[in-house]
């Protein structure tokens, strides 16, 4: 039983340990890489072709559809593990629930339902909307109830591709509905903050942290209540991130938020001569 309660602070501690250093030290040479400045040569081409909304939508619906090809496999990867690694972890949290602990997970894993959370989309998106009403307001009012319907959809999607059955106590099955929609809905949430009010990089590296802490938390809770496989969860934190980038992506495409491309220093331009 001491497992357990050492698994639940680590589900706190972890990510509050963990996404400091990838902010600071990872993420920002991933957003000088090469890679990165592919994607932003796309951007400014499908922009200039498509205008921004038009290049918006590009961008969603091909990271949703890069999302289900890297995700379904996963899934296919995962549920073998069902009986090695699902089985064994289910019956030793099954035989070791204490009343108390399991009343707790059972409060706090509601989070990730999406009946709380479409209260939350809509009370969000109306403060935005204030918020932005001198500027493309029309962002978050999309961007916000968006998010909640792409999740549902391409995790139906992935639940029946995949197809791997669920615990025995509950329907839950791969990816983890609630670890996604914890991760698209207070993500989408912070990054609206962050379009709307000057956040310092401390702020936003909290703020980042906050929401690893609620999605760690809220795996964890779905796991103790006997809702998910523990592959589930983990497919969901990926499944949640992954779709987190391509809605954080769509978001800055349409409000212009994408930095130019890097031009090469080492291009000269090219000098035509003709001969007579």
């Amino acid at each position: 039983m001491v497992l357990i309660y050492v698994l639940g602070a680590a589900s706190v501690l972890v990510p509050a340990v963990l996404i400091p250093v990838v902010a600071t030290r990872w993420v920002p040479a991933a957003l000088e890489s090469r890679a990165a400045d592919r994607l932003r040569v796309a951007v400014a081409g499908l922009t200039e072709a498509l205008g921004r909304s038009g290049a918006a939508l590009v961008v969603l619906f091909a990271g949703m559809a890069a999302v289900v090809t890297i995700c379904w496999p996963l899934g296919e990867a995962l549920s073998r593990l069902e009986r090695s690694v699902d089985h064994p972890v289910f019956d030793y949290v099954h035989a070791r629930r204490a009343d108390g602990w399991a009343d707790l997970n059972s409060f706090v894993t509601p989070l990730g339902d999406r009946y709380p959370l479409k209260w939350v989309t809509v009370v969000a998106a109306v403060g935005f909307v204030l918020a932005w009403r001198r500027r493309r307001w029309w962002i978050p009012l999309i961007a916000l109830p968006m998010q909640f319907v792409v999740e549902q959809y391409t995790q139906q999607i992935l639940a029946l591709t995949v197809d791997r059955g669920h615990p025995p106590a509950d329907v839950g099955t791969y990816p983890s509905g609630g670890c996604a929609r914890v991760l698209l809905t207070f993500g989408t949430i912070a990054v609206l903050a962050g379009l709307t009010w000057k956040v310092p990089r401390r702020g936003r590296i909290a703020i980042a942290t906050g929401l690893a802490v609620l999605a760690s938390v809220e795996g964890y809770t779905r796991i103790y209540a006997e809702k998910h496989w523990l592959t589930d969860v983990l497919g969901g934190w990926i499944f949640g991130a992954l779709l987190l980038g391509v809605l954080v992506l769509t978001v800055l495409v349409a409000d212009g938020r994408v930095r130019p491309p890097v031009r090469s220093a080492n291009a000269a331009p090219v000098e035509v001569t003709t001969t007579a």
